[in-house]
């Protein structure tokens, strides 16, 4: 029985490297599935993002994450590891300003 625990909390283990490996979410293209995966965003604040994003379009910086109804300054701070806009919104904002 100790075998079959051992070898569940190794897989575990690998598991979890790979979650965490895959670095940060791009909050422009992520669904509110891999946004509840983020510390502090359950479905309600994950659905949120995204309703935000479709009818605002991309977040052009993190800080942006803010303008959700229930998101403040002090998760985005603690997302800031983990969370990312990408390169589109930036690219996108430069040439709105040609």
């Amino acid at each position: 029985m100790s075998l079959i625990k051992s070898l569940l909390f190794a897989a575990a283990l690998a598991f979890a490297g790979l979650a965490f490996a895959t670095g940060p979410v791009d909050i422009n293209r992520a669904d509110a599935a891999t946004l509840v995966q983020l510390n502090g965003i359950g479905p309600a604040k994950a659905e949120a993002i995204v309703a935000w994003r479709d009818v605002n379009g991309p977040f052009l910086q993190v800080e942006d994450l803010a303008k959700v109804r229930g998101i403040g300054l002090r998760m985005v701070e603690q997302l800031r590891a983990d969370i990312t806009v990408g390169p589109e919104p930036v690219a996108a904002a430069a040439a709105a300003q040609r």
